[in-house]
């Protein structure tokens, strides 16, 4: 089905915005892949926020341009699919999972870009082995608490201490 101008401008606008909203992207040859398999990695980004969409590289370069990113889609290899991701890791970990799970796909990543910069494969799989923004907040609480934990123990303690101190003294005078 042969798309009119319009519709081309409309996807390209929509495209474009998606871009902007995003602040990484990852790019994968997915030529070879079945329905099922596409479903379940659009299903993963979905979990977390992100999305999967299947462009014509003309139409993701035009979108790529319009939104300031430095990235040649028409570089890229085989049929392209982009994984818009709304923070830094998620859609490279999602799709780096998915590559490692599923071995037997011949999916591929070719790239992303993370804001208007452009990443290599390694690149993208480097950043999928960073911790996502809600583990490194995890850390942090964490790190802030262990102190705190570790003050109210010493001061229970004490607490301790003294009402031995003071039964041991009732039992002698007893």
């Amino acid at each position: 089905m042969q798309q009119t101008k319009q519709q081309k401008e409309a996807l390209i606008k929509s495209v474009t915005e998606k871009i902007k909203d995003s602040k990484a992207l990852v790019f994968a040859n997915y030529k070879g892949v079945n329905v099922k398999h596409v479903t379940i990695i659009r299903r993963e980004l979905q979990k977390s926020g992100s999305s999967w969409q299947v462009l014509k590289k003309t139409l993701l370069n035009l979108a790529l341009k319009n939104a300031g990113v430095e990235v040649n889609a028409r570089e890229l290899e085989g049929q392209v699919g982009v994984a818009f991701s709304r923070d830094e890791v998620t859609a490279a970990k999602v799709i780096a999972d998915f590559q490692r799970i599923h071995k037997e796909v011949s999916f591929s990543i070719q790239g992303g870009s993370l804001g208007s910069k452009a990443l290599s494969e390694s690149q993208v799989k480097a950043l999928a082995k960073l911790p996502s923004q809600d583990e490194l907040r995890a850390k942090l609480v964490g790190t802030l608490q262990a102190p705190i934990a570790s003050f109210v123990r010493v001061l229970g303690g004490n607490l301790r201490g003294l009402v031995q101190v003071l039964k041991a003294i009732e039992t002698k005078k007893a």
